[in-house]
């Protein structure tokens, strides 16, 4: 693994968390290859088209959003690679309140052209609830 494809799939994460805060669709769909998968909270989108629809439906429901990755590791072989990132949001909801979600990515990577895209993503839920983490939290799936 260089250290060029290392920080250019850092970068990546980096771009979709930014993407995310800003409710910024389109930068967000660009960081996933054309038939790239997303499985979230029980849900799951192929091809950009259908990624976007269900970013759009899922952001309904907050007024705003900051994501933040943080501890995330990296492997890579030729053209593909894996990561596991552990990520926090602070969320207002759409109708008042606040929620926040602990939860950890496990990602396949794609470089194409020279550039790295998400071609699947997969979020754990370790934690949804009040602000203060006054509720339950979920075990990471073995």
């Amino acid at each position: 693994m260089s250290v060029t494809d290392e920080l250019a799939i850092r970068n990546l994460v980096a771009r979709y968390a930014d993407a995310v805060t800003r409710d910024d669709g389109d930068c967000w769909t660009a960081t996933w290859t054309e038939n790239g998968s997303w499985h979230i909270l029980g849900q799951m989108a192929q091809g950009r088209s259908e990624l976007n629809t269900l970013r759009r439906n899922m952001m309904s429901g907050f007024e705003s959003v900051v994501q933040l990755p943080s501890t995330g590791q990296v492997s890579v072989e030729a053209e593909t690679g894996h990561g596991r990132w552990t990520i926090t949001e602070h969320a207002r909801l759409a109708g008042g309140g606040a929620l926040s979600t602990l939860g950890i990515y496990d990602d396949r990577y794609l470089c194409e052209g020279g550039v790295w895209y998400f071609a699947e993503r997969r979020f754990h839920a370790l934690y949804i609830g009040p602000a203060d983490l006054s509720g339950s939290f979920q075990p990471y799936p073995k």
